[in-house]
């Protein structure tokens, strides 16, 4: 629990405040997950802080919340044409992928159950970033993955990313915070990986 609340502070995910007039602040909770090696025993216990989003509410806690991921059809092509043209696929997931993406809108938490501040039990904390749990979380952090591509020179497809340089291709699709990527020669995987 403490990494993941380290992991908000290295990130500027939120600031800590005195609640402001009319302010709904949503709950958070901790959610437990063990992390299993290849041989099936748990090499890691891992604790993330979710918002409570169903407590959201449209027009006021967020606008927006759609955004688009590879349906299962497109990965399969990508993984045909991959096999055809004889390119490396990789696939990463993005770690504490929506504590990247900025929000639009004014949200409140309260603070983590079991780390509550006892000199300001009152304070909560508005979020710069997305968390996971709230509505609108998948929507800033594909804005922000997007933003990265389209600078670095990618060109959007319809389910895609594209790179093409000297000859080289690079393909990225994204499901979420999973990344599927691969070109022919691996020379421009690193225009990816080093960002």
């Amino acid at each position: 629990m403490h990494e993941e609340l380290e992991n908000f502070e290295r990130n500027h995910v939120w600031d800590f405040v005195v609640p402001p007039p009319n302010c709904r602040p949503i709950g958070t909770k901790w959610v437990f997950k063990n992390k299993q090696g290849e041989n099936g025993m748990i090499v890691r216990n891992k604790a993330r802080l979710v918002a409570q989003g169903f407590c959201q509410k449209e027009g006021i806690d967020y606008e927006e919340i759609f955004a688009p991921v590879a349906r299962l059809e497109a990965i399969r092509i990508l993984l045909a044409f991959a096999a055809s043209k004889g390119f490396k696929l990789q696939q990463m997931d993005v770690k504490s992928a929506f504590l990247n993406g900025f929000i639009e809108e004014e949200v409140y938490v309260r603070q983590p159950p079991g780390f509550e501040s006892a000199k300001f039990p009152d304070w909560v904390y508005k979020l710069r970033k997305a968390l996971y749990g709230l509505k609108q979380a998948p929507r800033p952090w594909y804005a922000r993955l997007n933003s990265f591509l389209l600078k670095s020179g990618f060109v959007m497809g319809s389910v895609e990313f594209l790179l093409s340089r000297g000859g080289d291709t690079l393909i990225v699709q994204i499901y979420v915070d999973d990344i599927i990527f691969g070109d022919s020669s691996h020379a421009l995987v690193s225009i990816l990986l080093t960002r």
